[in-house]
């Protein structure tokens, strides 16, 4: 499924990027020829198989999905001595983390959005007032406890995927802080938009679909998207404009994506995510044709160079021929991966994120990431489904002890 990457020669620049997974950033810069560093907690086959060095960033204590700071340091530090190497970008899970990173010495430049632009949009108090003055509309929000506790989100600012996300009568939804506040829940369908901000102005490269599932405590757990989406012109343009103020105000640069509740023609923004979002692999691969180079390739030119990305890339990607959905399949009992599993997982082009052999994974975390291509968004939901169910049937043929792997055909 995934779109051709290009060989880099031994000469190519060398890029490290780093988060909770680094696959779709590792896959996106080896398909704009770079070499790349990836620093993530995973290690999955298919991030592997693109670069040239990876490192696990993960802490030593109880949480299997918390970065460490200082491993992560440690290795930036390490890949800087790269010949060529021009920076690293950031994914998903480093929101914590990244005041602390900015304000580390000797790490390499970071490309992406300065701590300043990041603050604007991710510190609640100045981006929901921002908001406000700008005149876009939003959930109700408070920074202090509501009285009643019905129909109330408490959410971390600095999370994501889902996991900042409680309700208010949850525990630890019972206070909040600096990175914290309170939501009240609103109705709608709940969609993104990735967009490229250079210039001041927001470059829409799409609209999907976000796929939730509870899990739990966590009542929206991020499971992935569909897209592209086609919307109302005047909702396009609506979101245009919201985007286009917001980039003007803060200083927004590179691949950012919107996540907004749209109910009929009620627009609410929920909020910024100022990092390349995990929607960029829908857009590539519907329309490989529009982004050759992968868009991470665009991301950096943004960031070192100002530079938008191409209009005829921009206007070939909103018109393409395919629908794409990912959808992260998670653990339904506890499992040790055998190598049948992940060598099967590992030619089905419809798999991503795929563990390596021998890895434990227990019940409500995540095993892979499906991705299917259809025309139109319905079929697609059916083959998420199918895969799906493959995939789950693949865990209990695929044991150890069988060293074959028994594999349905849909």
């Amino acid at each position: 499924m995934q779109t051709s990457l290009l060989q880099p020669s031994a000469h190519a620049p060398f890029v490290a990027v780093a988060g909770l997974s680094a696959r779709q950033l590792a896959q996106s810069a080896a398909r704009a020829g770079l070499r790349v560093a990836a620093f993530d907690l995973f290690g999955d086959c298919d991030t592997r198989e693109v670069v040239d060095v990876w490192s696990h960033i993960g802490t030593l204590d109880d949480n299997p999905l918390a970065i460490d700071p200082e491993r992560l340091a440690l290795a930036l530090t390490r890949v800087a001595r790269l010949p060529r190497f021009i920076g690293w970008i950031g994914g998903g899970g480093l929101e914590p983390l990244l005041a602390q990173l900015h304000a580390t010495p000797g790490l390499p430049r970071f490309i992406g959005n300065c701590a300043e632009a990041s603050a604007a949009v991710r510190e609640p108090a100045r981006f929901f007032a921002l908001l406000d003055e700008l005149r876009i509309a939003h959930p109700t929000v408070s920074f202090e406890r509501p009285a009643s506790t019905q129909g109330w989100l408490y959410k971390r600012a600095d999370g994501c995927g889902g996991t900042h996300i409680r309700w208010l009568t949850a525990p630890g939804a019972q206070s909040t802080s600096a990175h914290g506040y309170f939501q009240r829940l609103a109705s709608g369908r709940s969609l993104s938009t990735l967009f490229v901000s250079a210039q001041g102005r927001a470059h829409l490269i799409g609209f999907a679909e976000q796929l939730t599932v509870t899990i739990g405590e966590l009542p929206f757990v991020h499971a992935g998207s569909i897209g592209p989406i086609d919307l109302p012109a005047p909702v396009v343009a609506r979101v245009q404009d919201a985007l286009d103020a917001l980039c003007a105000r803060t200083g927004l640069s590179g691949l950012n994506s919107c996540d907004f509740l749209l109910d009929g023609d009620g627009l609410a923004v929920l909020e910024i995510n100022p990092r390349p979002s995990s929607t960029m692999g829908l857009y590539e691969t519907v329309s490989p044709d529009a982004w050759p180079r992968g868009l991470l390739a665009c991301h950096l030119d943004a960031c070192r160079f100002g530079r938008p990305p191409p209009f005829a890339s921009v206007a070939l990607g909103r018109h393409p021929r395919w629908r794409a959905g990912q959808h992260v399949l998670f653990a339904t009992r506890p499992f040790t991966v055998s190598d049948a599993f992940s060598h099967a997982c590992l030619r089905d082009p419809r798999c991503c994120d795929i563990p390596m052999p021998g890895t434990r994974i227990e019940a409500g975390q995540p095993v892979c990431t499906l991705l299917v291509r259809a025309a139109t968004v319905d079929a697609v939901r059916r083959a998420l489904d199918a895969q799906r169910a493959l995939v789950l049937q693949r865990i209990e043929t695929c044991e150890e002890f069988h060293h074959v792997c028994l594999r349905s055909h849909v």
